[in-house]
């Protein structure tokens, strides 16, 4: 896609931010204050990289009102700056869609409900009964399995798989290589094997969902896998069968939740999280890195449990110590009732 040019007026406009300086200054792209050249806008949100606003060659900045004594360049001022970034970054996007038409080479059912302006990259599959609304584009090699509906303005990357019957919302975004609709882990122990129980339920994604790369989503056992409205999921997330997620809930990548459990609305749940299955986890919790969750939370607040890391002298010594807690604990036990004894 070729780089548009944004004057600052119109950046202002889009952003809800105030100009100073040369309204007509024109911008292509984004970038750092340390690394922007002419032609380039940047931001300043966080304080500990305020002095480089001094020194900056970006032809433009977006910053609040405090800041502008620093700038030594065009300024777009503005009370979040970071909103204003991420509100720059969709204007000045140049990401090229994943389909732009349907491809000669898509193999699509006769069965199938296209909507106006749908587009169908190569060597796509699209089965039986299966509805895409207005809008939809799928990148190519992507496989929809039957009786899907994926609703309007809705994007799917490359190579993604859609089993059956999984209905997803509209605006959308789906990253490459992701499942959604795979089988839960469903057996039965049957004379020392295996028996597979078919996975019956679905998946339901709400509106505004964005789901990144290389995460997989099971379908239910009986009920649905439900991920609600406003959901973000980063890459290498696993969703087990029958987890229902609130909306508006924040999930970084490599995170894991085991099937039947429940999280609340507008929730965090930071990188490398393990949540157990069959819990309820209420509204506005947020998880730290590497937390472990293992039974239900009904309070909202900030949880942690990863220990951070240590030099491996200092990691042995306190693992040392952590196994004679065990025998430390029953010699405190044998002293208090020691004590307690002299004291009758």
């Amino acid at each position: 896609m070729i780089k548009k040019n944004f004057t600052l007026a119109e950046i202002a406009k889009e952003i809800g931010a105030t100009v100073n300086g040369d309204e007509h200054c024109e911008v292509n792209s984004l970038a750092t204050l340390a690394n922007a050249k002419t032609g380039q806008i940047a931001f300043l949100a966080n304080k500990k990289y305020r002095q480089q606003l001094n020194h900056t060659q970006a032809s433009a900045v977006i910053i609040n009102k405090e800041c502008l004594d620093d700038v030594p360049t065009n300024a777009l001022i503005m009370d979040n700056p970071y909103l204003g970034y991420a509100l720059t970054a969709q204007l000045l996007d140049t990401t090229p869609k994943p389909s732009s038409s349907i491809h000669s080479s898509a193999v699509i059912h006769s069965s199938v409900n296209l909507g106006e302006n749908v587009s169908v990259g190569a060597n796509t599959v699209i089965e039986a009964g299966v509805v895409l609304a207005d809008n939809v584009i799928i990148g190519a090699g992507c496989f929809i399995g039957e009786n899907t509906s994926i609703g309007s303005h809705t994007a799917i990357w490359a190579n993604v798989s859609i089993y059956h019957n999984v209905k997803i919302g509209t605006h959308c975004l789906i990253q490459a290589n992701t499942v959604i609709g795979s089988d839960g882990f469903g057996y039965a122990p049957v004379s020392g094997k295996w028996l597979k129980i078919p996975q019956l339920g679905s998946v339901i994604i709400g509106n505004n969902v964005e789901i990144g790369a290389s995460t997989t989503i099971d379908r239910g056992a009986l009920d649905d896998t439900i991920i609600e409205d406003n959901v973000i999921l980063d890459n290498q997330i696993q969703i087990a069968h029958n987890v229902v997620i609130g909306a508006g809930t924040a999930m970084a990548a490599c995170s894991v939740i085991a099937g039947s459990t429940t999280i609340g609305k507008n929730c965090t749940i930071a990188g490398l999280v393990g949540i157990n299955g069959h819990i309820e986890i209420t509204d506005n919790c947020i998880f730290t890195g590497m937390s472990m969750v293992t039974k239900s939370i009904a309070k909202p607040g900030v949880y942690s449990s990863g220990m951070p890391v240590s030099p491996n002298k200092e990691w042995n010594k306190m693992n040392a110590r952590v196994r004679r807690l065990d025998s430390i604990s029953k010699r405190l036990s044998t002293l208090e009732s020691e004590i307690l004894e002299k004291d009758k």
